[in-house]
């Protein structure tokens, strides 16, 4: 826990000075006019000026002390002085399909992003650490290593700790759970009383910030997979399938500066890793990709695996670096949406956020202005599920759940 030594210069040979000084009797005492004495006694007007002066020296001497013996006296220090001394939001966090998937560099997840998006309204960094189990993680906020944790702990062990939390629901916990997500997610803090728990308060509670909430609970809905005829046709593509394409996949990857897993979901999204796909709009290949796009990208022959995969390799890339502005937790997202429903169509996206003053480099804004907008616009409707799709099989993926 962090502590603040005041440090305060006096002497010791000053100290006694003052002390001199007022033991000295008080001449002012002594002129004090009748009509005042004659209300006090002499005694008690002698025992409140011996107590005021003894409270004049303690504190003289407690000032005379060297810095060192004040650390006798410690006091707390409020965790959200600390996150604002520290220029960090330090999270003690349990790895799940409701709280944050990390690997392979990839680090997001529905609690993640929203406890991003609090410290980006904080205006601080986010320090996350990972812990294996719910009590370690609780434990470690408990004896100062967090600021906050991230959880799905139960009540009863939260309690058992004297800890305060706040379910990011805010109550509405159907949002959830209607997409597969813990219906308790939560954030902890060491007291409810402490100003970073307040304003987590107001910020998951407020109206806005709830409808966005549940937004961002679809993008991380979990239930794509869930039903036995998806698990089985997912399983067999990629045991029958993949192992044919595996080789084009991870070398276009290395070309390009992808994940090469990544690249596999994208294909899985786009054709089931069907190299002779098409669709009735033209678009072909395992990579589905359009006749123009294959020959910006200089593919002769769309239904070539190695030539499509790496067609669709070069063509993220190059979105991507569209977006570089974007921070990195999130630019994949925004280039998989550029590269449904092209680049310039979620800049536009962008433009208007800016202008209503959001932050339009967020993909979870972005994403709520295509829930908002979908059924004005079919193609906003498109890339949702798209990259939505793309992120869930990436994970059941890297995860190796099904």
């Amino acid at each position: 826990m962090q502590r603040i030594t005041y440090r305060v210069k006096v002497s010791a040979q000053g100290a006694k000075r003052r002390i001199s000084y007022l033991l000295r009797p008080s001449k002012r005492l002594l002129n004090t006019k009748s009509n005042i004495v004659s209300s006090v006694t002499p005694i008690a007007s002698n025992r409140f000026a011996r107590t005021k002066k003894l409270a004049q020296i303690s504190s003289i001497a407690l000032l005379s002390l060297p810095a060192e013996s004040l650390t006798t006296m410690n006091t707390s220090v409020p965790a959200y002085d600390n996150v604002m001394l520290e220029n960090t939001l330090t999270i003690a966090a349990v790895p799940g399909d409701s709280t944050y998937f990390a690997t392979d560099g990839f680090q997001h997840g529905f609690g993640f992003d929203l406890v991003r998006t609090y410290a980006d309204e904080l205006g601080v960094d986010i320090n996350l650490k990972a812990y294996a189990s719910e009590e370690a993680a609780l434990k470690a906020l408990r004896t100062g290593n967090a600021d906050m944790a991230l959880t799905t702990a139960s009540t009863k062990l939260k309690s058992q700790l004297n800890l305060s939390s706040i379910n990011v629901s805010c109550g509405y916990d159907s949002s959830l759970t209607k997409n597969g997500l813990h219906p308790k997610v939560s954030w902890t803090f060491s007291s409810s009383n402490d100003p970073l728990s307040r304003k987590a308060s107001y910020f998951l509670c407020d109206s806005i910030k709830l409808q966005n909430t549940q937004k961002l609970a679809a993008f991380y809905n979990q239930n794509l997979l869930k039903d036995a005829y998806s698990q089985d046709h997912f399983q067999k593509t990629l045991t029958e399938k993949l192992p044919d394409y595996q080789s084009s996949f991870e070398e276009q990857a290395r070309n390009y500066n992808h994940d090469w897993e990544l690249l596999v979901a994208m294909g899985y999204q786009e054709s089931h890793l069907d190299a002779n796909a098409v669709s009735p709009t033209g678009v072909r290949g395992l990579m589905m990709l359009t006749n123009n796009t294959a020959k910006a990208m200089g593919v002769s022959d769309r239904v070539d695996p190695y030539q499509s995969i790496g067609g669709g390799a070069r063509y993220l890339e190059q979105v991507k670096a569209d977006f570089s502005d974007v921070p990195k937790t999130d630019r994949i997202w925004f280039a998989l949406a550029g590269y449904n429903m092209g680049p310039n169509a979620v800049k536009r996206i962008q433009r208007e956020l800016r202008a209503q003053g959001i932050d339009d480099k967020s993909w979870a804004n972005v994403y709520a202005y295509l829930a908002d907008n979908r059924a004005s616009n079919s193609r906003y409707g498109q890339a949702m599920h798209y990259v939505s799709n793309i992120r869930s099989y990436l994970e059941t993926i890297k995860t190796q759940t099904v």
